[in-house]
């Protein structure tokens, strides 16, 4: 029997293949794999890729939603509030909460940080608390905020700076240093504790300041499942990221990286006709409509990186078709 174009493209990508159209794409085996198929995603330049709560690494009390965005603790408790960020982020890169919900029944409340200890490689279920169940093991790295800055409608950033301090602000108040020592020679994911009195919040993304303002970009979300509908679309904020991450000008190393990614996502990688308007979980915008469908039906990865993409009721969104 013959086999189909998809099957020859999917054995063509094999994990021991060396040949074809994907040979540009690296099998990354260390800790931090998980984080580089997300950041491999940008919509130019200036993009730091997606960003979420890590969805595996999650405290028994928590729960996520809003496209893993938002991190909700059960209020009858003050603990196992423990979350983590989906990828690593950078030295500066500040990342941005807001304080959705909180309550008064208990004392205390957020703990942030970072570590260097891979979300995906812990063991489930995760430790009560970060401080001092986190603190007190090598490669974590976790101080408690004021309660004055976790009161609803807070808004926070907190980031390591290249001394291996740990900062934070809150609604744009003065910068205040909350501990050093941060080991910066391996990959630190950010670490938060849904503690005490705040005990809802939502990651807003995260922003790397300096000559020029890098950001990150809302996170795509998973495909729809084989019984539904085949037109399948980007994440709500997707389309139009390459204006909003693109306003000042480019560095010349920027526009090669820039024109390199545009070359390399404009067709679809299976029929190599259409444009290549979905993007996947893993961040890649790689395949059209129709053959997405035939994708996440016959494979479930996707083709660049074997991510799993295929998903059970995710809504279904359609993207217009720009004339």
């Amino acid at each position: 029997m013959a086999k189909s174009k998809l099957e020859l493209i999917y054995k063509h990508n094999s994990p021991k293949s060396t040949a074809g159209i994907f040979k540009m794409v690296k099998q990354n085996h260390n800790e931090n794999s998980e984080g580089a198929s997300q950041a491999s995603h940008r919509c130019s330049w200036r993009c730091l890729g997606p960003l979420t709560f890590h969805t595996q690494a999650v405290g028994d009390m928590v729960c996520l939603s809003h496209g893993h965005q938002r991190a909700e603790r059960n209020k009858d408790t003050f603990r196992n509030g423990l979350v983590f960020s989906s990828r690593p982020l950078k030295v500066r890169e500040r990342l941005r909460l807001r304080v959705e919900k909180d309550l008064f029944n208990w004392q205390g409340s957020l703990r942030v940080g970072f570590t260097n200890v891979s979300p995906s490689g812990r063991s489930l279920p995760l430790p009560s608390m970060a401080i001092p169940d986190l603190t007190n093991t090598p490669g974590h790295w976790a101080a408690a905020l004021p309660e004055s800055f976790c009161q609803a409608g807070a808004e926070l950033e907190f980031w390591v700076c290249t001394s291996g301090s740990i900062n934070v602000t809150c609604n744009q108040s003065e910068t205040e240093k909350l501990l050093t020592g941060v080991d910066l020679s391996r990959p630190l994911w950010a670490l938060i504790d849904i503690y005490g009195q705040a005990y809802s919040i939502s990651l807003l993304g995260s922003e790397k300041q300096g000559l020029v303002c890098r950001r990150s970009c809302p996170a795509a979300e998973a495909l729809l499942p084989p019984d539904c509908d085949n037109q399948l679309g980007l994440a709500p904020g997707v389309s139009g990221l390459e204006e909003d991450c693109d306003e000042d000008m480019e560095t010349s190393e920027g526009r090669t990286e820039s024109l390199q990614l545009t070359l390399s996502s404009t067709s679809c990688v299976v029929c190599m006709t259409k444009e290549a308007r979905v993007t996947l979980p893993c961040g890649h915008r790689c395949l059209c409509s129709q053959c997405s469908s035939k994708v996440s039906q016959q494979f479930g990865t996707c083709p660049l990186c074997r991510h799993q993409i295929s998903a059970p009721h995710v809504q279904i969104r359609r993207v217009p078709v720009l004339v």
